[in-house]
Formats: structure tokens, C-alpha cells, sequence
């Protein structure tokens, strides 16, 4: 029975500390709930943040505060070292959890198959092409648009080929318009 319950608690322990370890990224969603503050105060700061272009989120009373590289238990500290600093709250206890989320990169427009690409670390903007089939026989390779946030910008891919070190990195919910071309 020991032995059990020994095994059960080690389990525990290591799900718990692979948990730990998952850092923050932008355009992550992350659930904050706040205890030891006014009821009325926690229904106006529990809520859902997502990880800014900055790394930061946006709260109430102390503005942004940086999460980006950070595990759920050090941004929870950071939360609440900021309210009890700005001497907003004297004792607030913070919860953060990492919304299980997949990570996309939506590739449309002139490619053999315009889809949401699964994201990872290492993703350029042609390699997610590459994902999507690569470029149909009408695609305009030399204006492909980049769309993260509220910015746009067009690269020429062809140069990616002669230097991939200009190929650019990717990042989460970024989209990807491939142009067709007029001739």
C-alpha cells in the first residue's frame, strides 16, 4: 500500500513538473484567477489574457506585465509582487493557467493546398508553404504577404532559396497570402 501510494506521489511530481516547465510564448492564452482581493475586484480581474506582440499582458489596476519566457508559477509571482508593490492589494493569491491551444499558421491564396499548418519552433515562411504543397503553377512567388497582428508585409520568396538565412521565422496565428500571378 506504501509503495503505491509512493508511486502515485512521484507521478504527481514529475506531471507537475513537466507542467512547470512550459514557458509562455507570444500570442498565448493564458487564464488568470485572483483570490484574497474584493469578490467584486476578482470578477473584473479574472479573465482570459493573451500574450501581446511585447510579451506582456494587460491587466487592471497595473497595466502590462511581462509573461513572455516565463512558466505559469513565475508570471503568478510576478502578478503578484506588481499588485502588492503598487500597494493595490496587501495579499492576493494568483492562479495562471496555460490554455491548451494548438499553435497555427494559416497559408492561403496561390499554394496546392491553402490550410492551417500546425506550428513549430523552427518554422520559416517557406517552410510552411512547403506544409501547404507548395506554390501552385500561378503563384506570384515574388509578393507573398505576411500578415502578424495589424502588419503586412510582402517578401520576394525566390531570394529565400539563394539565401535561406533571410527566410523569415514564423510565429503563431500568423498568416500567409500567396498572390496570383497576372501572367
Amino acid at each position: 500500500m506504501r509503495k503505491a501510494f509512493a508511486i502515485l506521489i512521484l507521478i504527481v511530481a514529475i506531471s507537475g513538473g513537466a507542467y512547470a516547465q512550459a514557458t509562455l510564448r507570444i500570442g498565448d492564452p493564458v487564464e488568470l484567477k485572483i483570490a484574497g482581493v474584493p469578490t467584486e475586484d476578482q470578477t473584473q480581474i479574472n479573465n482570459v489574457y493573451t500574450v501581446d506582440a511585447e510579451g506582456a499582458i494587460n491587466l487592471p489596476y497595473i497595466g502590462k506585465v511581462h509573461a513572455e519566457a516565463k512558466t505559469p508559477a513565475q508570471l503568478a509571482r510576478s502578478i503578484e509582487e506588481n499588485y502588492r508593490s503598487n500597494k493595490i492589494y496587501t495579499n492576493p493569491n494568483i492562479t495562471i493557467l496555460m490554455q491548451p491551444t494548438a499553435r497555427f499558421v494559416n497559408v492561403g491564396g496561390s499554394v496546392r493546398n491553402p490550410t492551417r499548418v500546425p506550428f513549430t519552433e523552427d518554422m520559416t515562411l517557406l517552410t510552411a508553404i512547403n506544409a501547404s504543397g507548395g506554390f501552385n503553377d500561378f503563384a506570384d512567388q515574388r509578393h507573398v504577404r505576411l500578415l502578424r497582428g495589424t502588419e503586412a508585409t510582402v517578401y520576394d520568396v525566390r531570394r529565400f532559396r539563394k539565401d535561406p538565412s533571410q527566410d523569415v521565422k514564423l510565429r503563431p496565428g500568423d498568416k500567409i497570402e500567396v498572390p496570383q500571378s497576372f501572367f
